[in-house]
């Protein structure tokens, strides 16, 4: 969870897939220049690398499509990658802007099955726009990065994840040493390429392809950092561009796990203000949740499926539930039902954070998560560089503190090396890009949004600002949010200089 993750909340939604598109190369090699046609047709059935959870196709109004790109851009005439697509038309043809494009976040979340889940948020914004969406390299039906087995990921994910003792940490990084090796086992051809920067090439290649002059783009959580380095690349060719649930693009990834341990304790507190005002149920307190992690970390639980609730699922399926107030009441309910010896709650929650569906089949969300961070960031983190680290991850967080830390052992021994310290999201000469920021985000905190604004350069970056719960700001339902971000999109209208939503 060293970056934000978007997609955990939606993992049980049904939700859609796509053309099956990978790597290529040789013979009949595809079109990949901005000239290429897409053959737009009917979605088929659905993925389980895109959602574990899917069940049907996503009706008539969708379409999909594959885009072909260079693997490497630097050999343009050589392996080639299929980005997954789908899209659904403009309403109103006559009165047409564009495409506005998708990404949802993760990284490792796919668009191609999360915009359809979501197509209601945004009949609004369909009245003038094609609806598009993709999976980025490395993502579902791009490629998507698959390292270990579902039964071996089970096992994975069940393991103590925030070692106590000497011979707990040698397991933990014996561990991830294993994950690693797998991903470039089963993956090596592709882990190289997915970076950031290769997949903003791919939506800037995608824009050419759609027709479009500008980018029109609507990017949450990480899909604001890949807007960002868009408009990097990319200044004169950004549109009207949203950055909801904003990551903060001046953070390592210490910097951003200790500001995500923060930031979900913030949650936590929120949540557990809001229980005692108004739960049926009984609401549970910090120290004693803080003892039922304990306690699990030796004595798991009954789960399902002949699984049980171990400290780490418990971690993470508390976590999941404060992406989004609509899931505090199964928090409260969880962790009571934990207390008691029943932990299918938690249980589920944390299935959902790690995209494992209800079959036991693992989507490529955490795998292509890790693989694109890995790519991305140079930083490797020993455990002496943790264990310093530890005071003050929980100082900030004592119930996450520890799980994200150890966190930032995840790309200990990755086979490829990362490309920057931080993203450069300076954008000079762009249009004016919309940063919405969450007060109450536990995934993304608010700081973000300002630092991503300022970055962005004067006249550049536009901060709005909503005083709420919950990861981003747009599918939230406020109002005035949905108001002055239509308004944007749809007509142009920037915002005043420190607007507020409450």
């Amino acid at each position: 969870m060293s970056r934000p993750l978007r997609l955990g909340a939606l993992s049980t939604a049904l939700l859609l897939a796509v053309l099956a598109a990978g790597c290529g190369s040789g013979g009949g090699r595809p079109d990949t220049s901005a000239h290429q046609k897409l053959h737009w047709s009917s979605c088929p059935a659905p993925s389980p690398d895109q959602d574990a959870a899917a069940t049907k196709a996503p009706g008539g109004q969708w379409e999909c499509a594959t885009l072909h790109a260079p693997l490497d851009y630097r050999k343009p005439h050589g392996r080639t990658i299929g980005i997954a697509m789908i899209r659904a038309k403009a309403t109103d043809r006559r009165h047409r802007i564009g495409s506005l494009i998708f990404n949802f976040g993760g990284p490792g979340g796919s668009g191609v099955a999360t915009l359809p889940a979501l197509a209601n948020s945004y009949k609004q914004l369909r009245t003038r726009y094609d609806l598009v969406s993709f999976d980025p390299r490395g993502v579902g039906e791009s490629a998507g990065v698959r390292c270990l087995g579902d039964r071996q990921l089970d096992a994975y994910y069940a393991a103590d994840s925030t070692p106590d003792n000497k011979a707990e940490v040698k397991s933990q990084l014996r561990r991830v040493k294993t994950y690693a090796a797998a991903c470039e086992k089963n993956s090596g051809t592709i882990l190289p390429y997915v970076g950031t920067t290769n997949a903003a090439r791919d939506m800037d290649l995608m824009r050419s392809v759609l027709g479009d002059k500008e980018m029109h783009y609507f990017g949450v959580s990480y899909g604001t950092e890949l807007g960002g380095v868009y408009a990097h690349l990319y200044p004169k060719k950004v549109g009207r561009a949203l950055f909801d649930g904003v990551v903060d693009p001046m953070q390592t990834p210490e910097q951003g796990a200790l500001a995500q341990a923060k930031g979900f304790q913030r949650a936590l507190g929120d949540y557990l203000k809001a229980c005692t005002r108004s739960s049926v149920y009984s609401c549970p307190s910090q120290p004693r949740i803080r003892s039922l992690l304990k306690r699990l970390d030796g004595h798991p639980v009954r789960g399902y499926g002949g699984r049980k609730l171990t400290e780490s699922l418990a971690d993470g399926g508390i976590a999941q539930s404060l992406y989004s107030r609509d899931y505090w009441q199964y928090l409260t309910q969880g962790i009571a039902g934990a207390q008691q010896g029943d932990g299918r709650i938690l249980l589920a929650l944390g299935d959902a954070l790690n995209g494992r569906g209800p079959d036991g089949h693992y989507s490529t969300l955490q795998s292509a998560l890790t693989a694109i961070t890995c790519a991305d960031f140079k930083q490797r983190y020993t455990v002496a560089d943790i264990e310093r680290k530890l005071p003050a991850f929980r100082k900030v967080s004592p119930v996450f503190g520890d799980m994200m830390a150890w966190g930032l052992t995840q790309c200990t021994d990755w086979p490829v090396r990362g490309a920057w310290t931080t993203p450069d999201v300076s954008a000079k000469g762009a249009a004016p890009i919309l940063v919405v920021g969450n007060t109450g985000d536990p995934a993304t905190p608010y700081e973000g949004a300002g630092r991503m604004a300022k970055e962005l350069g004067p006249g550049v970056g536009i901060e709005l600002t909503y005083k709420g719960e919950g990861h981003g700001a747009y599918d939230s339902g406020n109002a005035c949010v949905r108001k002055t971000v239509n308004a944007y999109l749809l007509q142009g209208k920037v915002p005043g200089k420190g607007k507020i939503c409450g």
